[in-house]
This record gives structure tokens, sequence and C-alpha cells, in this order.
């Protein structure tokens, strides 16, 4: 695999692997708990809630990773920006979608599926900071950095550039 030019995209990667571990581990717990509070019906909830919750956080990341694909492209940005927002919309669409199918189950547990949801939701910011802070990025990044002085090149009429200026006065 070639190694992409925007810097995002190995923290993007390493967010998306270790957020799919630990939501593996989070969906067992919620699991276990929702099957502890609630029985089979708690169980369910507490692992659906954990999968929307990776499953709406991921697709943001993925869909931005996609979009790093057309990066130098001469409408890199446009392309960007439109492949993100579809993210936006389809986890929109699906999220109504998901919430009136599950919304008048008789096996769905409320509680436990809220709040599966929400420890999805924070698993995943606790991730996202461990994976941003642990990664080496510059604090300027994507840019090209001049390889010459401009000040040692000579002028137009053959003069140095920095130091005709201070002998000219």
């Amino acid at each position: 695999m070639t190694s992409s030019p925007v810097s995002s995209t190995p923290i993007l990667r390493r967010t998306l692997a270790w957020s799919a571990g630990a939501a593996l581990v989070l969906a067992l717990a919620a699991a276990g708990i929702g099957y502890a509070a609630d029985g089979r019906s708690g169980m369910w909830s507490g692992l659906i809630g954990v999968l929307l919750a990776f499953l709406f956080l991921g697709i943001t990341a993925g869909s931005i990773l996609f979009a790093n694909r057309w990066f130098g492209d001469p409408i890199y940005v446009q392309l960007f920006f439109a492949i993100v927002l579809g993210g936006w919309l389809l986890k929109l669409g699906v999220f109504l979608v998901v919430m009136i199918i599950l919304g008048g189950q008789p096996w769905i547990s409320p509680m436990v599926f809220f709040l599966s949801i929400v420890a999805g939701v924070v698993l995943s910011l606790v991730v996202d900071m461990i994976v941003l802070m642990r990664m080496r990025l510059p604090n300027v990044s994507d840019i090209d950095l001049p390889t010459t002085n401009p000040e040692d090149e000579p002028d137009v009429d053959g003069r140095q550039g920095h130091a005709a200026a201070d002998g000219d006065r």
C-alpha cells in the first residue's frame, strides 16, 4: 500500500483500527451488563447500541479517508467536502430509519440501548484523544518548504539579494 501524502490519513486509519477493537470489547461488556439488567432484550439492546455508535462514528473517518484519495486533484476541496457532507447525510438518514424501526420494538430496552450508544461515543472520543496524543505529526504539514534561500540568489542586475540592499544605503 502506498503512503498517502495527506497527514491525516495515518491518524484516521489508526483511529479506525483502535476504535474497532475497543468497540468489540465494549460490545461484549454492554451485552453482559444488558443481559444482567434486562435479560435477552438488554443484551441485544447493548450490542445494537454499541454497533450503531461505532458505525456512525466510523462513517465520518471512512468518508475522510475515502475523500483523501483525490488529494492533489484540482477539485480536491470540492470533492472532499461533497464526500464528507454525503457521509453526514448518510448517517442522518440511517439514524432516522434505525430509530423509527427500533423505536417500536418490544425487545429493545430503551435505557440499555441509550447508555450503550453513549458509552460507544465516549469510548470513541477517548480513542481519538489517545491516538492524537501518541501520533507524531508536525505542526505544519502538507507543505513543501523551499530548498534554497532567496536572499542568496542574485538579483536581476547580478548583485546578491540581501547584501546588495545593505550596501545601497
